[in-house]
């Protein structure tokens, strides 16, 4: 698979990309872990929005999906480890952001939950791989770039103690 690895200016160039795009005035903004923390607080801060919410969902791990056929794993229910309560969400315009929309399974898990509390919620990705998608023709409400390549992003670098350590400065 072929590899783009992004600068932050890159990431600017995206953002101003997006802001634009945007059809309506959102009161609230769900960020999706880890990827969409980035994206989603850049665009709060341009957008001024001070209502940022964490989602963080989880899937089946590699091991239970070796136990399971292809097909059960895709299908499998999404368990939410965080998520703002209802009150915080119903009957808001909610942009939900996150880096990227691969197979969209994340994005969309977020979308209806918060649909089922009676937000009203946008979807934004900064890159939409519609050849990953599980999705058909459902794609991201607003995207920078389209792209079939894994994106590294400047977030995504190795960061922690041995690699400080091991940097000149």
């Amino acid at each position: 698979m072929r590899q783009e690895v992004l600068t932050w200016e890159d990431v600017d160039k995206l953002i101003d990309h997006l802001i634009p795009q945007f059809e309506t005035e959102f009161e609230a903004l769900v960020v999706i872990t880890h990827g969409g923390i980035i994206p989603g607080g850049i665009l709060s801060e341009a957008l001024k929005i001070n209502d940022l919410f964490i989602a963080s969902v989880d899937f089946p791990n590699e091991l239970d999906m070796e136990k399971q056929r292809e097909k059960n794993r895709l299908l499998a229910w999404p368990k939410f480890l965080q998520f703002p309560d209802e009150s915080l969400i119903n009957g808001r315009r909610v942009l939900v952001v996150d880096d990227v929309w691969g197979s969209g399974r994340t994005m969309t898990a977020v979308k209806n939950r918060i649909t089922g509390m009676a937000g009203i919620a946008s979807t934004c990705v900064l890159h939409f791989n519609p050849y990953r998608s599980l999705f058909g023709t459902l794609r991201p409400d607003y995207y920078a770039a389209v792209t079939d390549a894994h994106i590294v992003y400047p977030w995504e670098i190795k960061r922690g103690p041995e690699a400080v350590l091991l940097r000149d400065f």
